[in-house]
């Protein structure tokens, strides 16, 4: 079996269930790609990107495809399956043994989620806009059992000191508040701009306040910046044509 550069992911993953987050390094793509990225939707050599989600697959030792999808930063959370079909959704729940859930990004956050019995999976894909909309509640939704019973990981994200965002994100944030602690704890992750009406936002924060307010206290990662760091990651809004990486979760 071949090895895949990825993340340590340190949290407390119970028995029998497996997660993993990729760099950009050690693929087959070419510049402005370069080199393990996974999305066919971004302009780079579909041939390429087959090679790398084939070596991940390998390198993971996984014998169903993942589910991959196509995200259009919206709220549906779907049941993965292995039919090999790309489906419409932003993230995907399981609660089958080597079916893996798996999301791509270069800026928005990728969550990672599990129940603390190591029975069910999902992994969600949060741009600010399906993060105020709603899609941890979705993705909630899915699993049996108490929020207070799910563990949360949250991917590399692009970081608040580059992250730069209009006054309609703030109040599409606090649109959804679902108490007075909620839209305070959501407050704290906005801090002024230098142009009016404008704010460095902590995507971080705000997906901490929204799995809280929900009932979901476990939260780990954090912390990273896809923006900041090129070597280890894809930024959109740094490079505006470039790949994807892959957040992944599954149960054995």
């Amino acid at each position: 079996m071949i090895e895949m550069s990825g993340l340590i992911l340190d949290w407390p993953l119970p028995a029998g269930v497996n997660a993993f987050i990729s760099t950009r390094e050690g693929g087959f793509s070419l510049p402005p790609y370069g080199s393990n990225n996974f999305g066919l939707h971004v302009g780079d050599e579909p041939l390429a990107v087959e090679k790398n989600r084939a070596q991940l697959c390998e390198s993971l030792g996984l014998l169903k495809t993942p589910q991959w999808l196509e995200q259009i930063h919206g709220v549906k959370v779907v049941n993965a399956k292995a039919d090999g079909l790309v489906r419409t959704a932003d993230g995907s729940y399981c609660d089958q043994p080597g079916q893996a859930c798996l999301v791509m990004t270069a800026d928005c956050l990728p969550i990672l989620l599990c129940d603390k019995k190591g029975s069910q999976v999902a992994a969600l894909h949060c741009g600010w806009r399906s993060l105020a909309k709603g899609i941890c509640a979705r993705g909630l939704q899915k699993f049996t059992g108490n929020p207070g019973d799910v563990i949360a990981y949250l991917g590399p994200a692009i970081a608040q000191p580059n992250f730069e965002v209009g006054v309609d994100v703030l109040e599409a944030f606090f649109k959804g508040a679902r108490s007075h602690e909620h839209r305070e704890q959501m407050s704290q992750a906005f801090i002024s701009a230098h142009r009016p009406l404008h704010f460095f936002a902590d995507i971080y924060a705000l997906a901490r306040a929204e799995l809280n307010s929900l009932g979901v206290s476990a939260i780990y990662g954090g912390g990273l910046c896809t923006y900041a760091d090129a070597n280890q990651f894809y930024s959109y809004r740094r490079d505006k044509t470039t790949g994807r990486m892959a957040s992944l979760i599954w149960l054995e």
